[in-house]
């Protein structure tokens, strides 16, 4: 028995992974997913969403709770009705089957990857095939959604100061007041369960020599550069015209967040062993590699990350390309609030939204926007707007309409593009969308030795991550 998508054209057929799919803005994507899919594509395009947990019951979760959303939004759905499409038809062309990953633990990774290129996914729920493996002929679009904050709480009176100085907008957008845990150190990686085998003496020996792993950074930086690494063979493209060939190359977007303070980040504690702001370091180095891969300065450093041996000759001209999003402000469990100060916590995200923060998404559903729009958004837009040179937030108007919008980066701007005070006043964006709604206070003009030192640092974080993925692969005796 064949998967049920085996038959359907490659252009009609639609493959996404998404990293910490079983809750929170992850599950929310693939909701989002299937309700911008069915009512943009065509009535015969089939999508194929591939959640990732950390354990096969938990995939079996969100894959019952996807199942059972797509069973109570489809038969409510307005644009399909409009389009004469009926519910059940619907319902059949979306495929959900899972991967298990710990994006700590790098022999996971490499064995996630290995099943999804050589046709070993399942779904564990056994409604697709029987439970038996099915093949995943590609990937569009991976969504490295899943991540770590590594915060102990707040610093009560610097919540108040911020808030009465700066207003609620302002403090709860890109608020001080966080505390952040230093960041743990990751045992040594088990060795014995990735790769090849090897002895108990090469074992021990290898683990003594693996460089140190900071949990923040590996959490929501180096696992999924490892991972999207790995699953180079189904994110890259043919030229022929057999196969996939028509088919856009991969899409990889990560997931950032609005506000990476430059100042948490050095590239002499390029894990942030020993910052103050873990996460928001992770972050940094998310955006300086995210929109540079392939600036002329930088593709000397991040060349080899985009090539693999298990790539045919003619895979290599079509290759895929980074992305970058963010889900803008919403409540999640990343932060530990007990259960009357969460209440409080929402409370004041909506506050921040009334008052005029494009920012605070507040719903998970929301969030979803940005990550769902740079999937599914057709190539030749992306490429028109220089999508890759973006970094995209979810953001939302009063009512939460949701929007996707460009968001500034330090040292890069919004573009890559230096724009005076000038330039910025007459933005010719409307509303929300206007560069200046939601601007962080005391944000700095972007100018060309600024853009430099930026493209400066970025090269030094591809270095710094390519030299650890080469360690590893080395130690583990593992080949994308």
């Amino acid at each position: 028995m064949a998967a049920p998508w085996a038959n359907v054209p490659s252009h009609e057929q639609y493959f996404v992974l998404i990293t910490g799919a079983n809750s929170g803005v992850g599950l929310a994507i693939c909701q989002r997913m299937i309700d911008e899919f069915l009512a943009t594509r065509s009535s015969s395009s089939h999508l194929i969403l591939i959640p990732t947990t950390r354990s096969a019951k938990k995939s079996a979760e969100a894959i019952n709770t996807i199942r059972a959303y797509l069973a109570k939004t489809v038969p409510r759905s307005k644009q399909l009705a409009a389009r004469g499409i009926s519910p059940r038809d619907a319902a059949n062309r979306v495929h959900v089957v899972s991967v298990e990953v710990d994006l700590c633990k790098l022999p996971t990774i490499y064995q996630a990857a290995h099943r999804l290129v050589h046709g070993e996914v399942r779904d564990p729920t056994g409604a697709i095939h029987h439970g038996d493996n099915v093949a995943i002929p590609r990937l569009d679009a991976i969504i490295l959604n899943a991540g770590y904050g590594g915060w102990s709480g707040l610093n009560w009176p610097l919540f108040a100061k911020q808030t009465f100085t700066e207003g609620p907008a302002q403090a709860y957008a890109f608020p001080k007041f966080k505390i952040a845990l230093p960041s743990n150190t990751l045992p040594p990686q088990d060795i014995g369960r990735g790769g090849q085998d090897k002895s108990d003496a090469a074992t021990t020996a290898d683990s003594q020599k693996q460089p140190a792993l900071a949990e923040v950074f590996t959490a929501n930086v180096f696992g999924h550069y490892i991972l999207a690494h790995q699953l180079l063979p189904l994110l890259s493209r043919p030229e022929d015209s057999g196969g996939a060939a028509g088919v856009s190359a991969g899409r990889i977007i990560w997931t950032s967040s609005i506000d990476n303070e430059e100042s948490l980040f050095s590239i002499s504690d390029f894990q942030g062993f020993h910052s103050k702001g873990p996460y928001e370091s992770s972050k940094r180095i998310t955006d300086l590699i995210a929109v540079t891969g392939d600036l002329p300065r930088v593709r000397k450093a991040s060349a080899d990350y985009f090539t693999s041996p298990a790539l045919r000759p003619e895979q290599q001209a079509r290759k895929p390309r980074f992305y970058v999003t963010h889900p803008g402000i919403v409540p999640t469990p990343l932060f530990p609030l007990n259960a009357f100060l969460y209440f409080w916590y929402y409370l004041a995200m909506y506050a921040a939204r009334y008052l005029g923060s494009p920012w605070h998404t507040c719903e998970t559903y929301v969030a979803a926007c940005s990550a769902v729009w740079v999937a599914l958004t057709q190539q030749e837009e992306l490429d028109s707007l220089e999508a890759h040179r973006v970094k995209w937030g979810s953001a939302c108007d009063r009512c939460g309409r949701a929007t996707v919008k460009k968001t500034e980066v330090p040292g890069w701007g919004w573009e890559g593009k230096v724009e005076d005070a000038e330039a910025l006043k007459n933005d010719p964006a409307q509303g929300i969308l206007r560069k200046l709604k939601g601007r962080k206070l005391g944000a700095v003009d972007l100018t060309e030795e600024k853009l430099v030192k930026f493209e400066e640092d970025a090269i030094a974080c591809w270095e710094e991550l390519e030299k650890l993925r080469r360690a590893f692969e080395e130690i583990m005796g593992e080949r994308a």
